[in-house]
């Protein structure tokens, strides 16, 4: 499971055996999400809304690096 960024509390990452569209998952103590990169569209999520908004804030700045970890990683599988 690479984990993309462990920020504020949050780990960002992908499973070995992900699927497109292109998506990161977040855990930060019980609570978990998953959310589509490039449009930022939430899958799924526990987080309170504060929560919630430091996370997607996160992952807008971090887009275009978490995209092109996806792309290299699952490039070779």
């Amino acid at each position: 499971m690479p984990t993309l960024l462990l920020e504020n509390g949050f780990k960002f990452f992908f499973y070995a055996n992900e699927h497109m569209p292109r998506h990161v998952h977040v855990m930060k103590g019980e609570y978990f999400a998953k959310v589509e990169l490039g449009s930022l569209r939430l899958v799924n999520s526990t987080f309170k809304p504060a929560d919630q908004r430091a996370m997607l804030a996160l992952i807008a700045l971090h887009n275009d690096a978490f995209t092109e970890k996806w792309d290299a990683y699952f490039a070779t599988r």
